[in-house]
C-alpha cells in the first residue's frame, strides 16, 4: 500500500490526539470503568476523525478506506483498548450501513451528528442466545400502521449507556432467517428502552458495555435503513469494515507490547546478564515482530481490495482471525518475560492481555471466521453418504 502526505497527516493527527487526550487519562478511565465519551468524541469530530471515509455532504472527509485504516492503526497506540473500541463502534460498526444504504433524511438526522461528535451511536446485533449466530437472533419489529413495535433485547452493547441511537438488527417478518431481518435506527430515548448496569468485563474496562432491553418500542418505519428484509445482507457488509478496522487497530498495539518487552528485558538482569541476552528471548521477540508484520500485510491487502470494490469477506475474515490469535500469542509471550511484574493488574502487558482477548470473540468469533474461510475456499466437508 502506498501512503500519501494526506495519509501521514491523518496518522499524525490521530497519534497526537492519543498522546495528548487518551494516554494521560487511560489509567484513571480504566479504574473508573468509563471515560467522558461525549467530550472525547466531540474533539475527534472537530478533527474530522469520526468521518474520514464518510460522505462530504454529511460532514465527512469523503476519503477512501485506506485513510480510515491508518487512523485505526494509530488508535492502537492508546494505553488501553476500551477507548479505541468505543471510537471504532462509532466509525466502523454502527454507521457504515447508514452511510452506504441510508436515506438522505436518515443521514441528516443521525449520520451527520455522529460524524460531528454530537451524537453517540451503538450497534445492536448480539443477543444472549445469538452472538456470532446472527441468523438466530430473536428481537422482533412488527408493523403497526406507519410504525414498528420492537420487542427483545441486545447483549454486550458497547457505548449503549451513553448512546443517542442504536443501529438495531431485528426480525421484521417470518421469512427465512437471512431474509427476514432489517436494520432500524432507534433513538435511545424512545419510551420502552432500558439499559442494564454496566457489564463487568474481563478487559476493555474503560468502555461502557451493557444489555439493552426493548419493550414495545415504537419507531417510525422511515427509520429502517433500505428495503425491508435486507438487514442481514447490510450487516454482513458492515461486518467487513468492522473486521478490517479491528485487525488494523491491533497492529500497533502489539508492536507496542513487543517494544515495551524489549526495553524491560534490556533493563532486567538475571544471573548477572540482561534478559535480552538470552537467545530464546530475543529470537522469540524477532519471531513475534515478523508475525505482526505479516498481519499488517494481510490487513493492507484486504483494505486495498475493499477500496477497489472487491468482495473482501474472505480476506477480512482471515485478518480478523489472525489478529485475534496473534494478539493472544504476543501478549501471552511478552507477559511471560516480565515474570511476576507481568502478573500485576496495572502492568501494561497485563492490560493488553485482557483487552486483546475480545478480538477473537467480538465481531464474529474465531470459529465463525474459520467457517467463512472454509466456505469461500471450498474446503467444507461434503455430506456423508447414507
Amino acid at each position: 500500500m502506498i501512503f500519501t502526505e494526506e495519509h501521514e497527516a491523518i496518522r499524525k493527527t490521530v497519534r497526537d490526539f492519543v498522546q495528548k487526550e487518551i494516554n494521560p487519562n487511560a489509567n484513571e478511565w480504566e479504574k473508573a470503568g468509563t471515560f467522558p465519551i461525549r467530550e472525547v468524541f466531540k474533539k475527534l469530530g472537530d478533527l474530522g476523525i469520526l468521518g474520514i471515509q464518510k460522505p462530504e455532504a454529511y460532514g465527512g472527509m469523503g476519503l477512501d478506506y485506506s485513510y480510515n485504516l491508518v487512523a485505526a492503526e494509530e488508535l492502537g497506540t492508546a494505553q488501553c483498548g476500551g477507548v479505541p473500541l468505543a471510537i471504532g463502534v462509532q466509525t466502523d460498526m454502527c454507521t457504515p450501513a447508514l452511510a452506504r444504504f441510508g436515506s438522505d433524511e436518515q443521514k441528516k438526522e443521525f449520520l451527520a451528528p455522529a460524524i460531528a461528535g454530537d451524537m453517540v451511536g451503538c450497534i445492536g446485533v448480539s443477543e444472549v442466545g445469538a452472538g456470532s449466530d446472527v441468523a438466530g437472533m430473536k428481537t422482533t419489529a412488527r408493523k403497526d400502521g406507519d410504525d414498528y413495535i420492537i420487542n427483545g433485547s441486545k447483549m454486550w452493547i458497547t457505548n449503549s449507556p451513553q448512546a443517542d441511537f442504536i443501529c438495531l438488527l431485528a426480525n421484521t417478518s417470518d421469512d427465512k432467517p437471512h431474509k427476514n431481518k432489517s436494520l432500524i435506527i432507534v433513538p435511545m430515548k424512545t419510551p420502552g428502552i432500558s439499559v442494564s448496569p454496566h457489564l463487568d468485563k474481563l478487559g476493555m474496562r474503560s468502555s461502557e458495555t451493557a444489555q439493552v432491553f426493548l419493550d414495545d418500542v415504537r419507531v417510525p418505519q422511515r427509520n429502517r435503513i433500505g428495503a425491508e428484509g435486507t438487514g442481514f445482507m447490510m450487516q454482513m457488509v458492515q461486518f467487513q469494515e468492522e473486521r478490517i478496522w479491528g485487525a488494523a487497530n491491533v497492529i500497533k498495539a502489539l508492536e507496542t507490547c513487543i517494544d515495551q518487552t524489549i526495553e524491560y528485558c534490556r533493563s532486567r538482569e538475571t544471573f548477572g546478564v540482561p534478559l535480552i541476552d538470552n537467545q530464546v528471548i530475543h529470537f522469540r521477540l524477532a519471531e513475534l515482530q515478523t508475525e505482526v508484520e505479516a498481519l499488517r500485510a494481510l490487513t493492507y491487502q484486504a483494505c486495498e481490495l475493499h477500496i477497489q470494490g472487491k468482495d473482501v469477506t474472505k480476506l477480512a475474515s482471515m485478518a480478523k482471525l489472525k489478529a485475534g490469535r496473534l494478539g493472544r500469542e504476543v501478549t501471552d509471550s511478552c507477559l511471560q518475560y516480565w515474570g511476576g511484574m507481568g502478573y500485576m493488574w496495572e502492568n501494561p502487558l497485563a492490560r493488553a492481555y485482557r483487552d486483546v482477548r475480545l478480538v477473537s470473540i467480538g465481531g464474529g468469533a474465531d470459529e465463525i471466521m474459520l467457517g467463512i474461510i472454509c466456505k469461500l475456499s471450498g474446503t467444507l466437508p461434503g455430506k456423508r453418504k447414507q
